[in-house]
């Protein structure tokens, strides 16, 4: 059964109903329990979760510290086009924005690897608009023997691709793939995709599970938070994670928790995402699962952020930029979407080791292996 069957057989207003119905009883329980289940989850993603804040921050806390230590990875996106064949309302590289599109050519990709080198990173993030034709397989195939040789850890965001293209990569040198489902309620997701081939719902849905036949390392969901409701979403994507860590053991799994942020075209948020609401959904997830890695963007606030990063996460990016060609030539609004933390990584690094955390710029070696 595909996680797309399966998702067939959830009622998503009953799963509302039930995480919404959650007592103080149900979360006590999740608390205590030595294993926890996606029941648990729901319980601590739960409104009544959210007097017992201090408590699952404490949890969460020592399982971070316990399965990771006090290392925290660090990498950094790199943009290859913004050219995009999708009409998504919430991104700045959709299709119908007045904005002026951009794919790196090979001297332009390696003047942006010569900088992100020098900062320090040795982990690497392709990200592009989705435009098969033009930003593809064959793109990809092209630029990644070419990264490869500069990064030892080499993920990508773009479009979905065929088991035998994400195969193709792998032996290339291919390390992860993040793809993110945006928000697991159709009809939410239907409103916010009108043109392209993101419109396909189930065929992204299904997507990890063609990723993690390919042999890929390190797969990585996620929500867009504030296009419906973050309580469910989360949800929904614990059960997609469970499904799948029951499913593909052999990968390793990764979560994002991005809120919704201003871009070009972009829309308001349907359901506001707190700051108390993020610090309880990264605590939720890092006990439901102790092995889960948690990405956290440079979208928040700087001092919110450094508060952040004790509770759960394991991997930042820091300096970033969401433009092709950002890093040699910056502030060409090209961007995807509007950054909060614009601290360099070497501050970023800093500030992790005033707060008693050790920043990794490299963890991974196919030699190893």
């Amino acid at each position: 059964m595909s996680f797309s069957d399966y998702f067939k057989q959830l009622d998503l207003d009953k799963l509302s109903m039930q995480l919404y119905s959650c007592t103080a009883n149900d979360v006590e329980r999740a608390l205590a329990a030595p294993q926890r289940d996606i029941d648990h989850l729901m319980a601590l993603l739960s409104p009544a979760a959210s007097a017992y804040l201090e408590q699952m921050a404490q949890q969460a806390y020592q399982i971070t510290r316990q399965r990771f230590g006090a290392n925290i990875g660090m990498y950094l996106p790199l943009y290859l086009s913004n050219l995009c064949a999708n009409e998504c309302d919430y991104c700045g590289f959709s299709m119908s924005n007045k904005l002026k599109r951009k794919t790196l050519s090979d001297d332009e990709l390696i003047a942006e690897i010569s900088i992100i080198k020098q900062r320090g990173f040795d982990s690497i993030l392709l990200v592009s608009g989705e435009h098969e034709t033009k930003v593809g397989i064959d793109y990809f195939s092209h630029v990644l023997p070419i990264v490869k040789q500069h990064f030892s850890y080499v993920a990508i965001e773009v479009q979905p691709l065929k088991t035998e293209e994400y195969q193709a990569l792998v032996a290339l040198g291919l390390d992860a793939v993040m793809v993110y489902q945006e928000t697991y309620q159709p009809i939410t997701y239907a409103k916010h995709h009108t043109r392209g081939k993101k419109q396909d719902f189930v065929y992204r849905l299904t997507t990890p599970e063609r990723v993690a036949s390919a042999g890929v390392d390190k797969i990585g969901l996620g929500v867009l938070l504030g296009l419906d409701d973050w309580r469910l979403d989360a949800l929904l994507m614990g059960y997609h994670l469970s499904y799948l860590e029951r499913r593909f053991w052999r990968s390793r799994y990764s979560i994002s928790l991005p809120r919704l942020r201003p871009c070009t075209g972009g829309v308001t948020p349907k359901v506001e995402l707190t700051d108390k609401g993020l610090v309880q959904m990264i605590c939720a997830f890092r006990l439901f699962n102790a092995q889960l890695e948690i990405s956290l963007s440079t979208r928040e606030e700087p001092s919110f952020r450094n508060n952040l990063l004790p509770l759960g996460v394991t991997n930042i990016s820091a300096g970033s930029s969401t433009e092709p060609g950002g890093y040699q030539n910056p502030n060409t609004q090209l961007d995807q979407f509007e950054i909060s933390d614009e601290r360099s990584a070497s501050e970023m690094a800093n500030t992790m080791r005033t707060i008693g955390l050790n920043p990794v710029w490299k963890d991974w070696e196919k030699a190893w292996c």
